[in-house]
């Protein structure tokens, strides 16, 4: 097993691959990807699916917060034939847990957008990256402005626990999705010590999550920080290695022995380009963005017209 060290934390079989406060300029797009987007034909696509990793809110879970039977059916009837399931989400580990559970999987549950990855069954934690202190510093800097007070929430997750400086709608909001209790703290600056493994920057106000992505773009290279947004309204900050897309590749090549080849994606957003990208078949939602669509082999129906079971039923249980 070879490790490298990651801040404090060490990791099992990982690879290498000026803060601005004027956030009024114009929007750009997300984070651009070393690769071009696909151009392989469905007819290329190698159709040996040996494993299919799921996105859940968006793509396996809709306004419900719940996975439908259609959905659950198919993932069953997958597995009987021998494909496993894996999640990858943006979620907290806590939070995810509930659906990793209902589908009764056993591979290692990829949360905080790969960042934290750990198999419930034995509880070992396969990966853990952080985002360096001197950096969180910088980014709450630039987020805990005065005069984005009133319109942005600051979201800390250390250990599987999520910290705020005070409970907000937002915060609650949240919460409530998400099924867990937030801790408030007060100032983020005087109570931080542990490095934490997310940062996640919150609004209602989609143009100015916009602004404060092409803000931080310009201070960040995709080396330093990981910057994405998993819907409209959250901007995500995690250490530069991870993404969906390394955390599928880890799983997929290190622990289960498999090729790109033998992997099928389904995702919605931005935060799922990697890994749709990664994919021997990459699958985007019919809600997904246009630039994460031009990246899937095929566009799915949306999440509330099940449209993972269409993507499974159309390239791997019709296969089999």
């Amino acid at each position: 097993m070879s490790h490298v060290q990651v801040g404090h934390i060490q990791v099992s079989h990982i690879q290498e691959s000026n803060i601005v406060s004027d956030v009024t300029q114009s929007p750009s797009s997300e984070q651009t990807p070393s690769a071009q987007p696909s151009t392989a034909s469905l007819a290329s696509v190698p159709q040996e699916i040996r494993l299919i990793v799921l996105d859940l809110d968006g793509t396996t879970v809709g306004e419900t917060n719940e996975i439908q039977p259609v959905v659950k059916q198919a993932i069953q009837a997958v597995r009987q034939k021998g494909v496993q399931v894996a999640i990858a989400t943006g979620r907290m580990y806590r939070s995810a847990l509930r659906f990793y559970q209902d589908l009764d999987l056993n591979l290692p549950l990829m949360a905080y957008q790969g960042a934290y990855i750990k198999s419930p069954g034995t509880d070992e934690l396969h990966r853990h990256l952080t985002v360096p202190k001197s950096q969180v510093m910088e980014l709450l800097d630039l987020l805990l402005q005065p005069d984005l007070q009133e319109t942005l929430s600051v979201h800390l997750y250390i250990d599987d626990n999520l910290y705020v400086q005070e409970e907000r709608a937002e915060t609650r909001d949240y919460a409530e999705r998400s099924q867990v209790q937030p801790i408030p703290v007060g100032d983020f600056r005087q109570f931080l010590k542990a490095e934490p493994t997310k940062i996640l920057a919150l609004s209602e106000d989609i143009d100015l999550i916009d602004r404060l992505l092409t803000s931080l773009k310009t201070r960040y290279t995709t080396t330093e920080l990981y910057l994405t947004k998993s819907v409209d309204t959250f901007l995500e900050a995690t250490h530069p290695l991870v993404n969906k897309g390394t955390a599928v590749q880890y799983l997929a090549e290190e622990l289960l022995g498999l090729t790109a080849a033998n992997v099928m994606t389904i995702g919605d957003n931005f935060n799922d380009l990697e890994m749709i990208e990664y994919a021997g078949i990459g699958v985007a939602m019919g809600s997904a963005p246009d630039r994460v669509k031009s990246f899937a082999n095929w566009v799915a129906p949306t999440v509330e017209a099940d449209g993972v079971a269409a993507a499974i039923e159309e390239f791997v249980l019709s296969q089999l």
